[in-house]
């Protein structure tokens, strides 16, 4: 793999700044056309082909496996040198209460953020595109659903995501050959289904990016890149390295045999393969650079293994950090001619952050208890999920706020771990000896949880600027958080815990503990990692980020890919309904002469 030095850095037409979705995406993208293309990773190598502790039992890891303040996710979690905190690289809130209070994910590391994800993949729906047209709130998209949908289309084919069409409201369908076929629903899940489908709530299979069959590799490439030869045979060859899941291993550990997708298994393989393709690690992006003609021209970055600041230099930048990361750069890269920072004289940028709202209920089923043994592993994830089913209540005022949820749920016989029968005398009331296990086996699998993932409306209390006094270990000024929600959203949590509560009771459970009819209790503070916002585009000028002497949005010479997906999925709602995934230059680079023949047409 060609990873390269800061001593050892070529001529290129583009630099990428970020190696997750947007910047792999990005990357691949440019590579398989014949660019060359630098791209900047803060963190660590990361190798999951060797890495992943794909058949390590829990019992084999320390403490179990267990949650600790350096993996909150657990021992195996895949998530290295990241975190809600990062030794080195501070934030700041301005409130230390949950209301107010924002917890920033990172992920140091090759792949960055898709490393760390629940690989729901779906789609957003015409009315996500149009809100503020629908209901007079946040703002609209400059595109509509349908102009992206193609693009959709070409994502879901080339990383591989499962799924069903199932013609529900404000939830798209795929055209044929776009997903792969769901794997089969658990016993906790045909239950829901039932029962769920009695209250008016659909259930239908999850759409997550897992493959469950190999990907066509025949038919699959002319698809990706017609017209371009070259491209195709790389991107076969490719495929045919991944392999369908096997249900071995949580998601969330990586993946050895490229099942499920990151960038370090998706992306960026095909694109180094086109020789296109430079990586620096531990380069910390500082600053976007500009030439005397005001144009982007370089990032300015920190060697972190040297501590030095260096420059790499290309005719266009595009930065693929996280929504937060993004606004940092910029807000940073300040100039005599940029005083508030690059692509802000509209003083908008870092504003309009947002969050997922979320909400969880935790019950036990006696119907699901004393099940004979049998395996249920399956995808990590959800098998099945309820998308949002309450548009037209919503529409007429109903119900008290504007946006909706949807439903992940799970339950099922899966491997046991440390904490699986934890609290269990709350259903038990305290058993001891032959009792215990014998109540171990039957509540094992008995257990369920809601999880509630819905849509934040864009306000103006939400936001990120510099702090004018703390720096980071590399002298890098960095971000302060203001946060609030609105009653849109603490009342949408509290939905939730109403729906999960009457969904337990319609499946004959019990609630653990008493539901929270307080949403502003209800509700995760600002802690689902699902960092969105910061950048606005609206088809009104004057009401989204930019320098006007810098073109439309960034300018000629920039772009920006920001966020958790190259193409605004709703990733466990890993997107928004305003800026994800935006493009803003204005043109391409130009095929390099070297350029296998049929590239960069």
């Amino acid at each position: 793999m060609p990873f390269v030095t800061p001593g050892t850095l070529g001529e290129y037409d583009v630099i990428v700044v970020g190696s997750g979705a947007a910047g792999g995406q990005t990357a691949y993208t440019l590579a398989m056309e014949g660019a060359r293309v630098l791209m900047l990773e803060a963190g660590r190598n990361y190798v999951p082909e060797s890495e992943t502790p794909m058949f390590h039992r829990p019992g084999m890891a320390p403490l179990r496996g267990t949650s600790t303040t350096d993996k909150p996710f657990g021992f195996y979690d895949a998530t290295v040198d990241g975190g809600w905190q990062v030794p080195g690289e501070p934030y700041v809130n301005t409130a230390d209460d949950d209301a107010g209070r924002f917890d920033w994910w990172r992920a140091r590391m090759l792949g960055g953020r898709t490393n760390h994800w629940g690989r729901y993949s779906f789609r957003n729906g015409p009315y996500d595109f149009k809100p503020r047209s629908r209901d007079g709130l946040g703002f609209d998209w400059p595109i509509t659903y349908e102009e992206l949908a193609p693009y959709y289309d070409r994502v879901e084919m080339l990383i591989g995501v499962y799924g069903a069409s199932d013609g529900l409201e404000n939830t798209p369908d795929s055209p044929a050959g776009c997903l792969l076929p769901p794997p089969k629903p658990r016993v906790s899940d045909l239950l829901v289904a039932e029962r769920a489908k009695r209250l008016g709530i659909p259930v239908v299979a999850g759409h997550r990016a897992v493959l469950t069959r190999a990907l066509d590799h025949r038919a699959l490439p002319s698809k990706l890149h017609p017209g371009n030869a070259y491209a195709q045979k790389i991107l076969a060859s490719h495929m045919q390295s991944r392999a369908a899941c096997f249900w071995a291993t949580p998601c969330g550990r990586g993946c050895s045999i490229r099942a499920n997708y990151r960038s370090t298994t998706v992306h960026l393989p095909p694109a180094l393969a086109t020789g296109k393709l430079d990586i620096l690690m531990n380069a910390m992006a500082r600053e976007v650079t500009l030439g005397n003609d005001g144009r982007a021209s370089g990032i300015a970055f920190v060697d972190k293994t040297s501590g030095e600041t260096r420059e790499a230099r290309a005719r266009t930048v595009c930065l693929g950090a996280s929504a937060c990361e993004t606004v940092r750069i910029l807000l940073n890269s300040k100039s005599a001619r940029h005083p508030q920072g690059l692509a802000n004289s509209s003083g908008k940028l870092g504003r309009y952050l947002m969050d997922t709202v979320g909400s969880t209920v935790f019950g036990q089923i006696p119907l699901l208890e004393s099940l004979p043994p049998h395996n249920e592993d399956g995808a990590s994830g959800g098998h099945r999920y309820a998308p949002w089913w309450l548009y037209k209540d919503q529409l007429a005022g109903k119900l008290g706020f504007a946006r909706g949820y949807h439903i992940e749920f799970g339950g099922g016989r899966l491997m046991p771990s440390l904490t699986t029968l934890a609290g269990i005398e709350w259903v038990t009331n305290g058993s001891y000896g032959r009792k215990l296990k014998d109540d171990a086996r039957r509540f094992y699998g008995s257990f369920m949880y809601f999880d509630g993932r819905g849509e934040m409306i864009p306000n103006e209390d939400s936001f990120c600027e510099i702090d004018p006094d703390v720096k980071d270990r590399f002298g890098i000024p960095v971000l302060r958080f203001h946060w609030k929600w609105s009653d849109h959203e603490t009342r949408q949590a509290a939905h939730m815990q109403r729906t999960f509560g009457e969904v337990i009771a319609e499946m004959g459970g019990r609630v653990r503990g008493e539901l929270t009819t307080d949403g502003a209790k209800a509700i995760v503070a600002g802690r689902l990692d699902h960092s969105r916002g910061g950048r606005r585009h609206h088809g009104d000028r004057s009401r989204e980020f930019g320098d006007q002497s810098l073109g439309p949005g960034l300018g000629r010479q920039q772009s920006l890919h920001h966020g958790r997906c190259g193409v605004p999925f709703q990733c466990g709602q890993e997107s928004d309904a305003h800026d994800h995934g935006a493009r803003l230059a204005d043109r391409r680079p130009r095929a390099r002469a070297d350029a296998p023949k049929g590239i960069m047409k």
